[in-house]
């Protein structure tokens, strides 16, 4: 891999996965590679450039990051390359790292096909994968055949389709970080995001920043001598664009204090709400534009969004709904719904921590009392607490019991600190496991072991690509016990880099409605799964939701905000969401 001194985090997380992905080709312990795993995980979710917390000394402050992996960066960031590194993958072709981004290509299958197939250069590498797959060269290699290469051809399609956007939590970091300065210049009366990003989008691409002034001058001075420009493209009298030091594309737009709300109105979009709403305005003898509403020669400017819906016959519609799907007939007749909102969040019900079974590949990096006491600081009234079960590959039903035995014992011992509290540090903490459904539908934890535990949560890890109805009945299979109350993460989409398995929805969420079950809204940020379009489809069968971070840290827990966007972007009111009822209702809903 081509290392330097300036690498970015997106960079710097595909380096450490690289790295873990070398490790499990070549047999290394099992915490070692999970290790490399968590720090690249957070360093995704970094709320700023990891060279620049590496200057203040801060590197360890990240989750995951212990004096180990620091000292490998403090090295890359000192010299442009690592050694370590430079030995661990000097046994490898380069084209293999290439190909660890393509759906349904793991470390050892990237390995094999580069080797099989005389495959080395990193140059073209996708390329010359799918070129063999075509002509039919990797069904005759050992481990493959026919099956495998039809997959391995759709997921290097997939990859060839997919955008460079920013995750939602990328971009967000990024324009706060960017409001944050342009607000202590005096000029910027009003800062505002736009676009995907203040609709709330799963990913965002450029950054787009609206401010209110009479003083645009100004404003674009400030905006373009930020420290984290990296290179100025454009800047005139009223906009500018750059390039961050993250490689990121971000503009910005200005409009005097009396015409900013049509300016922010008419740049958040979407383009399908924007046109409807000009379709609506043209009955009206109006014209829309982001300097006001026009009658005939005469233009309107608006201070506000509010006045500006209010001028065209509607209530102000939140940006999060600004997709053409019925908000704005909703607006006009005043039935829109009041959104769920992130202060209505009374607990986190998917949480890990670092109780480690040894084949676990989803541990935590906190303890379990470390992530029930960052829960007292969000104010929670109840927390879960679990991990994700022991691989069946390594252990045997009994001793699966028996670790799950020891486990809630160690719980036990924690809970009843925090529960008998009478003070605000009081929580009531719940038991839990993330339990995967096997490709049979059946639970990878023994029911003895399901026994001791308050409820799971049940999710698909593993062959993703199994045909709809087959999906979908180990799905309801898996689902079906007694003690899974929670589908996690439902269709296992990872953001920007696989697509989510097909599965009769419908029929998914028609039997939780009749089951009182409950679909997650998963929080981390790759994830935002259930998608938004899916969770108001949900909504239309009666179903319930549960917005949950699956933390592996306790930093992670601030990813709610998340989640409750995703919630608002279905539509979902606080009665929908369950983790938004005390801990006496909730209990009832998910022990009975």
């Amino acid at each position: 891999m081509k290392l330097s001194k300036t690498m970015n985090n997106r960079e710097i997380a595909g380096l450490l996965r690289a790295v873990s992905a070398a490790y499990e080709i070549k047999g290394e312990n099992v915490f070692r590679i999970r290790a490399y795993d968590s720090a690249a995980d957070s360093v995704d979710q970094a709320s700023r450039e990891v060279k620049d917390l590496w200057e203040e000394g801060k590197l360890t402050e990240i989750p995951g990051i212990g004096p180990n992996i620091a000292g490998h960066l403090e090295e890359l960031f000192k010299t442009g390359k690592v050694k370590h590194f430079q030995e661990v993958f000097k046994e490898f072709p380069p084209a293999m790292f290439e190909l660890l981004d393509v759906p349904g290509i793991g470390p050892k299958s990237a390995f094999k096909l580069t080797k099989a197939l005389g495959i080395n250069r990193a140059e073209g590498a996708t390329q010359n994968l799918l070129q063999a797959a075509k002509t039919g060269k990797i069904r005759m290699l050992e481990g493959f055949g026919e099956e495998s290469e039809l997959q391995i051809i759709k997921g290097l399609e997939e990859f060839s389709r997919r955008e460079d956007r920013m995750l939602l939590t990328a971009a967000t970091q990024l324009a706060e970080e960017f409001v944050s300065y342009m607000k202590k210049e005096k000029a910027c009366l009003r800062v505002e995001t736009l676009g995907s990003l203040r609709r709330r989008a799963p990913t965002v691409g450029d950054l787009d920043l609206a401010v209110a002034t009479r003083k645009p001058e100004q404003v674009i001075k400030a905006f373009t001598s930020y420290p984290g420009v990296k290179k100025i493209l454009a800047a005139g009298d009223n906009t500018a664009r750059v390039i961050h030091t993250s490689g990121r594309q971000v503009d910005v737009k200005t409009q005097t204090p009396q015409g900013f709300g049509a300016l922010l109105q008419h740049f958040t979009g979407s383009k399908a709400h924007n046109i409807h709403l000009r379709e609506i305005a043209i009955e009206k003898e109006l014209s829309l534009s982001e300097h006001g509403i026009k009658k005939g020669e005469k233009l309107t400017e608006f201070t506000s969004e509010e006045k500006f819906y209010q001028a065209i016959g509607m209530k102000w519609i939140p940006p999060e709904l600004r997709e053409d799907s019925g908000e704005i007939e909703a607006a006009q007749k005043d039935t829109l719904p009041k959104l769920v909102e992130l202060k209505d969040i009374k607990g986190d019900l998917h949480l890990h921590t670092n109780y480690s079974w040894i084949s676990s590949h989803d541990a935590g990096v906190n303890s379990m009392k470390e992530m029930i006491e960052k829960s007292v600081k969000l104010g929670y009234e109840y927390v879960a607490i679990g991990d994700h079960n022991p691989s069946t590959n390594s252990y045997s039903p009994d001793r699966i019991v028996a670790e799950i035995k020891e486990r809630t014992r160690l719980l036990e011992d924690i809970k009843y600190s925090y529960e008998n509290k009478n003070t605000t540090r009081a929580i009531k903490v719940l038991n839990t496991l993330e339990v995967d459904i096997l490709n049979n539908g059946k639970l990878a934890v023994p029911d003895e072991g399901l026994s001791l535990l308050d409820f799971v949560i049940v999710s698909i890890h593993s062959s993703m690509r199994m045909g709809k109805d087959q999906m979908t009945q180990r799905i309801l299979s898996g689902f079906s016990h007694p003690k899974a109350k929670i589908l996690g993460h439902p269709t296992g989409r990872l953001l920007n880099k696989r697509e989510g398995f097909e599965a009769d929805w419908d029929t998914i969420f028609r039997f939780a409605k009749e089951k009182c079950k409950f679909i997650e809204i998963n929080s981390w940020p790759s994830r935002l799964d259930l998608p938004d379009t899916l969770v108001r489809r949900a909504l239309q069968f009666g179903v319930q939701l549960v917005i949950d971070t699956d933390s592996h840290a306790s930093e992670h827990m601030e990813l709610m905000r998340y989640g409750v966007d995703v919630a608002r972007r279905g539509w979902c009111v606080k009665s929908d969401i369950i983790n938004t009822l005390s801990y006496a209702k909730i209990i009832d809903r998910l022990l009975k």
